[in-house]
């Protein structure tokens, strides 16, 4: 059964590196940090879940790649995952060493979740093109394959220009860490056949599982590529057997659950406890 956990906000009031190894323990298959670089106190963008105002614990992520670093020095079998990266938020270049050198060192348990933003303010102080922030993550990712799998790599596209550069290391992961979009975007599936390894929603049920794998699958196939190569993450559960099986079940290989937030590790280590008591028992 391969259930992950994410990490409550406020993210850096629990030393990951405990989390991890916590977690791991107790046969946790993952371990997802998400991010929000900075958060604007003037915003008109609705928050996705309410349409209401964004909760005041947007402003307190930490950064996922020193978090999943810290993690993954005190672990050995975790998978350690981006629930998600902003990608129109973070220059491709620095990204791909940045993934390559926690990837290589991890022994390639890392797993590159990500998406386009939907907070147009961060977005744009953070210097992305919201309008077109996938057409500029596509060439972000288009960018990062280029320095993971080549000797001498050189792009030409709209966002990102640059002759031919040498970027090491490679990432330990062949041909490179799965890609896997987050959302629920209307496109969402055609992007991850196209560009990506998986897919991750959020706020989804059973039944749409079901009849998104049935698509991915189909459409796998029509691009001549193994169904069984494009996974699904389902993001942001209940720590309940009874949520989490029926997902599994429908056609997600994986279902990654969110604790409450606590104020010590003692309080962390004892609520992981109870997750896995209740889930893989």
């Amino acid at each position: 059964m391969n259930v992950g956990t994410s990490v409550p906000l406020p993210a850096y009031t629990i030393d990951p590196a405990f989390m991890a190894k916590k977690a791991e323990e107790l046969g946790f298959e993952s371990i997802w940090y998400a991010e929000h670089a900075a958060v604007p106190v003037k915003s008109d963008s609705p928050f996705p879940a309410t349409g209401g105002e964004i909760p005041w614990t947007y402003s307190h992520f930490t950064d996922p790649y020193i978090a999943l670093a810290r993690a993954s020095a005190v672990t050995s079998k975790i998978k350690l995952g981006t629930g998600i990266t902003l990608v129109p938020e973070r220059n491709p270049l620095l990204l791909a060493k940045e993934i390559a050198t926690l990837d290589r060192y991890s022994g390639g348990r890392f797993q590159f979740g990500i998406g386009t933003g939907w907070l147009r303010e961060e977005t744009e102080l953070m210097g992305g093109d919201f309008d077109h922030r996938w057409t500029q993550t596509r060439e972000a990712i288009e960018v990062m394959k280029e320095l993971w799998t080549k000797e001498e790599a050189e792009y030409h596209g709209r966002y990102f220009d640059f002759p031919l550069v040498k970027s090491y290391p490679k990432p330990a992961q062949d041909p490179h860490p799965p890609i896997i979009i987050g959302g629920m975007a209307k496109n969402v599936l055609r992007r991850v056949i196209a560009h990506a390894d998986g897919w991750m929603p959020n706020r989804v049920t059973a039944a749409e599982v079901e009849e998104s794998r049935s698509k991915l699958d189909a459409m796998a196939a029509e691009a001549g590529r193994d169904p069984k190569s494009i996974t699904i993450t389902v993001y942001g559960q209940l720590p309940q057997k009874d949520v989490v099986q029926p997902l599994l079940n429908a056609g997600a290989d994986r279902v990654v659950v969110r604790p409450e937030h606590v104020d010590t590790e003692k309080e962390m280590g004892e609520q992981l406890e109870r997750m896995a008591e209740a889930i893989f028992k």
